[in-house]
Parts: structure tokens; C-alpha cells; sequence
């Protein structure tokens, strides 16, 4: 086995686990063992737990951030650049749900808290399509005059819990719906 094998199902198996019992849930032993390697080999990549945590939580946002910058409709209307982001973002956590259910709990956590702040204050020093469309829109007035942490759980709120029925199968999340479901987060923003 590679090295670099080795980091990624360590990654896996922190990705599962952790998805599936909570940080607290997922001893660093218990990550070792479903990666099928020694405790002691995570602590070759991954200073802590902690250090485990914020890199699992960085490698999914790229593939995340790749996926909805990919065919983003940079040149269109506001409208249709938000109802692609929305309708991108539900399609990739219903093609990768373990992915939606470790950022949600990333966000509800103390590692995520703080971030989530600073994305919404625009201080976290990247670039956010999302806070870009909501500025925007706020200055040509095609958004409600509202500040972005409140334009955000608007636009977002549902699509969590959406899809965590989804993931548990109380809804399903066809195309057809999730047309009617960007329409609908639209409704909810714009003047």
C-alpha cells in the first residue's frame, strides 16, 4: 500500500465514521482500525485529531467549491447563477450524502461556528460565489435589502433540512422537485 493510499483511507474512514458517530464518536484507535492501519500511522499525517478534522473538512470544500465553479454560468443573470448554484449543490450531497452529513456536522460544530462567521462577514479571505451573488443583488436591487446573515439561512436554511429528509428517505430529491425547490429559494430573497 502507498503512502499517499494510506492517508486517503484514513480520510475515508474518518469521513465515514465521523458522519456516522459525531466527532466525539470517532476515536482516533477506531479511525486506525477501519483504515486498516496502525494508530500510530494517522500521527504521520495528521498531527491530531483536530488537524484531521479542518483537512477532511478543506478536501471536501475544494470538491465541493470544483463542482459548482464547474460550468458556473459567470456571465448570466443573478437569477439563473443562483438557481445553479443551489441546484449544483443539491445534486452533488444527493450523489455524495456522506459529504452533507459531515459539513453539517462541521458547521455545528466549534470548528465550523467560527468560519461560517467569517464567510458571512466576508472576512474569511476567500472568494465566495455565493456572498458575491448576495452583495450583488443587494446593489442592483433585485435581492431584499437584508444583510447576508440573514439572506443566507433564507436561501439555505431548507436546503439542510431537505436534504437530511432526503438522506433519510422522507423526500426524494428528482430533478423535477429540485427545479421547484431553487425557484422557491429564489422566491424567498429577491425583491
Amino acid at each position: 500500500m502507498k503512502i499517499s493510499d494510506k492517508r486517503n483511507d484514513v480520510m475515508q474512514a474518518a469521513l465515514e465514521l465521523i458522519a456516522d458517530q459525531g466527532f466525539h464518536g470517532a476515536p482516533m484507535a477506531e479511525i486506525a482500525e477501519k483504515a486498516g492501519v496502525a494508530t500510530g500511522t494517522i500521527y504521520r499525517y495528521f498531527e491530531n485529531k483536530e488537524v484531521l478534522i479542518r483537512e477532511l473538512h478543506r478536501e471536501l470544500e475544494e470538491k465541493i467549491s470544483a463542482t459548482l465553479r464547474e460550468g458556473y454560468p459567470v456571465e448570466r443573470p443573478l437569477r439563473e447563477r443562483f438557481l445553479y448554484l443551489i441546484r449544483e449543490l443539491l445534486r452533488y450531497f444527493i450523489t455524495n450524502p456522506l459529504h452533507f452529513r459531515y459539513m453539517e456536522q462541521y458547521f455545528n460544530s466549534p470548528y465550523g461556528i467560527s468560519m461560517h462567521r467569517d464567510r458571512l462577514l466576508g472576512k474569511s479571505g476567500n472568494h465566495d460565489i455565493l456572498m458575491d451573488i448576495f452583495e450583488l443583488g443587494i446593489q442592483q436591487q433585485v435581492l431584499k435589502e437584508l444583510p447576508k446573515a440573514v439572506l443566507f439561512p433564507l436561501a439555505f436554511g431548507p436546503l439542510i433540512i431537505l436534504m437530511r429528509d432526503h438522506i433519510l428517505g422522507f423526500v426524494i430529491l428528482d430533478d423535477p422537485l429540485i427545479k421547484q425547490i431553487t425557484e422557491a429559494c429564489w422566491d424567498t430573497i429577491k425583491r
